[in-house]
């Protein structure tokens, strides 16, 4: 009997018209766990780097974590993997709400979508009885739109993952949508690619658990625990005093500038007021006490959900000091399916490009004045790829930089990795997040950071008060923080750690569907997450029967963590690649920097060039992965150094 798991992946193949339930291999689950760990070995295999995001071999995995529909509280996530057209590179997303339980209901630890169909098309997956269905009727529909009409039509309780117009249309921006979440990052265009229009899924089956009695001895307590505790869930939601901080620096435009001192009493009222009035309730995901979203509902009716710090950055990159307009661009962009973070920085670009006269009246006709009307007119232009702007557009800001030229080049200057960052403009370098910003796999620091503050605590009091009861951190991390003083930059070694244990609490979420606002992001804001690396193999051991310490569990992150990694060095990743947007700080230091990355390849076990050497990947397993970079010529078989030429 398998536990805490299904035991079957649902592969489907569109180009043929085929559909398979086929059993897995428990192996998989000791040395990945589930979710994105399973996924990235799955697209090693079948995804070679000579496949085109485009093609029809490419994969698009929607992967239920391991502790989906067992009692653990805000275990939910439903990851989804792919290659990305943006970038060639691995895609890291996931939905929260109720996708990933009911998948695993249904009987599916995983769907593995390959080929492209002829016409449009949707999945309904109800138990045993999985369809391919013609999608003629949902063509041009809004995302959420469309999750209504299949519900009508298949079964009220189905949950449903669609995309709206921006991924039928291949825009690499396209997030796939589901009630409250959405999965963005560059996964919707491969959806829309393979002509998938949505995901219907109705599971009633049950999931067994190695060890019940103990296992809800653990949960019953954490449920409450997590209930009661301010200090667990999304703040950013909940208290719009937090709105402050973000506003004041985050840079508005495209990604330009700070506005010290804007945040003031009348805004917080307009902001609270605002969103009082357009608020139909309060809600949040699969088996989770806090409710950290909102559906808001507009004067017309249009109902959409606010997703994460995504409420301010309409009105941050277009200046536009209105909620309301940020309302009515969220309720666009949901329907339209596009991403939250990436597509305001998008647009902004596109306005400052036409200021700075690269765009003229003749490539943007009938061009508004008003800078709300711009960013409606180029969301619109950009979503149906019209005319050369909007096709240019359509693909991201990197890649449209370089279709427009006559200088664009030069305001594509919040991009790493050709994707698109949360808009910063600091003062001097941080060096744990140049680390994450520039070595991370997940193209969002939001997907790295989390674990470790941001920033040191001024008053040694509260530093101390704050590590007494820090149960989730490493004893050397404490001494760290408490020795850590404003203006003082972390050491190499502090800094290398640090970015490690961030991004293995990530990956740790996303193979097991825990929240990351009950974890690895929510370690930074106060530090007491309800889980971390040691309680977290605990809930693990009783759910599914594996035998896991933290030291095992780490050990598991790592090889997920360096399998993505080789994902993407066999995908032509180097050094070369690895660096924050240019004016993130005000203050570089070039020299420190690279030595900061030095430190950090040698800590991984990584060559010069950012690739994990034969020993470290033999080390964790995965030496089909050494085996192959020798192959390749990305190794040599003597050392792991990179061949000349």
């Amino acid at each position: 009997m398998r536990y805490a798991e299904t035991g079957y992946n649902l592969e489907i193949d569109l180009s043929r018209g085929s559909i398979e339930r086929v059993e897995t291999d428990p192996l998989l689950t000791e040395l990945h766990l589930g979710g994105q760990g399973t996924a990235a070995k799955i697209i090693w295999d079948r995804v070679p780097p000579e496949t085109e995001p485009f093609s029809p071999d490419n994969l698009i995995i929607f992967s239920s974590g391991l502790l989906n529909c067992t009692p653990v509280p805000g275990a939910n996530r439903c990851i989804v993997n792919t290659i990305s057209p943006q970038t060639n590179l691995f895609v890291n997303s996931m939905l929260g709400g109720y996708f990933g339980t009911e998948m695993k209901y249904a009987g599916y630890d995983r769907i593995i979508i390959r080929g492209k169909s002829p016409n449009l098309v949707y999945l309904w997956i109800n138990n045993d009885k999985v369809e391919i269905r013609d999608a003629s009727h949902l063509q041009g529909k809004g995302a959420m739109e469309t999750q209504g009409i299949l519900q009508a039509e298949l079964d009220a309780s189905a949950q449903v993952a669609a995309i709206g117009l921006a991924g039928e249309n291949r825009v690499y921006g396209a997030s796939i949508e589901h009630a409250s979440s959405a999965a963005a990052r560059m996964a919707g265009v491969v959806m829309g690619d393979k002509r998938l229009k949505a995901i219907a899924i109705r599971g009633t089956k049950d999931i067994n658990v190695a060890h019940p009695t103990e296992l809800w001895g653990l949960c019953e307590p954490k449920y409450k625990s997590i209930a009661d505790d301010p200090e667990n869930g999304d703040p950013m939601r909940l208290d719009p005093s937090n709105d402050a901080w973000h506003m004041e620096n985050f840079a508005w435009g495209n990604a330009r500038e700070r506005r010290r001192g804007y945040f003031t009493k009348d805004v917080y009222k307009n902001d609270v007021t605002t969103t009082d009035k357009a608020r139909l309730r309060w809600v949040g995901c699969y088996n989770c006490p806090k409710m950290c979203k909102q559906m808001l509902e507009l004067e017309d009716g249009r109902k959409f959900f606010t997703k994460c710090f995504n409420r301010l950055i309409y009105m941050m990159a277009a200046y536009v000091e209105d909620f309301s307009f940020s309302y009515e661009m969220l309720a666009r962009t949901t329907e339209y399916g596009m991403d939250g973070f990436a597509t305001p920085q998008l647009l902004a670009f596109a306005v400052e490009l036409y200021e700075a006269g690269v765009l003229t009246n003749e490539d943007l006709p009938d061009f508004p004045a008003d800078n709300a009307e711009r960013f409606f007119y180029l969301l619109d232009i950009t979503v149906r790829r019209e005319g050369f702007v909007g096709d240019a557009l359509a693909d991201g800001v990197y890649w449209a930089a370089r279709k427009i030229g006559r200088g664009a080049e030069k305001y594509d200057h919040n991009t790493t990795k050709k994707v698109e960052q949360v808009p910063l403009k600091l003062g001097k370098v941080n060096f744990p997040y140049y680390l994450m910003y520039a070595t991370g796999e997940k193209m969002s620091i939001t997907q790295i950071e989390g674990s470790y503050p941001q920033a040191p605590e001024p008053d040694l009091e509260k530093r101390k008060k704050l590590v007494e009861g820090w149960e989730a951190a490493p004893e050397r991390f404490k001494k760290w923080f408490l020795e850590w003083e404003p203006r003082v930059d972390p050491s190499i070694e502090e800094s290398v750690n640090i970015t490690d244990w961030n991004e293995m609490m990530h990956y740790v979420d996303d193979s097991i569907g825990t929240c990351a606002w009950l974890s690895s992001f929510r370690g930074q804001f106060g530090c007491r997450p309800a889980y971390h690396m040691y309680n977290l193999p605990e809930f693990i051991s009783y759910a599914s029967g594996l035998e896991l310490d933290t030291d095992k569990l780490w050990k598991i992150a790592t090889r997920n963590r360096t399998l993505v990694r080789a994902i993407n060095n066999r995908r032509g990743l180097r050094r070369i690649d690895e660096a924050p947007p240019v004016d993130h700080w005000k203050i570089r230091e070039p020299e420190k920097e690279q030595a900061y990355l030095d430190g950090y390849y040698a800590f991984k076990g990584w060559t010069n060039e950012g690739i994990p050497t034969k020993e470290t990947l033999d080390k964790l397993g995965l030496d089909y992965v050494s085996e192959d970079f020798i192959q390749r010529g990305i190794l040599t078989s003597d050392g792991g150094e990179i061949r000349e030429g």
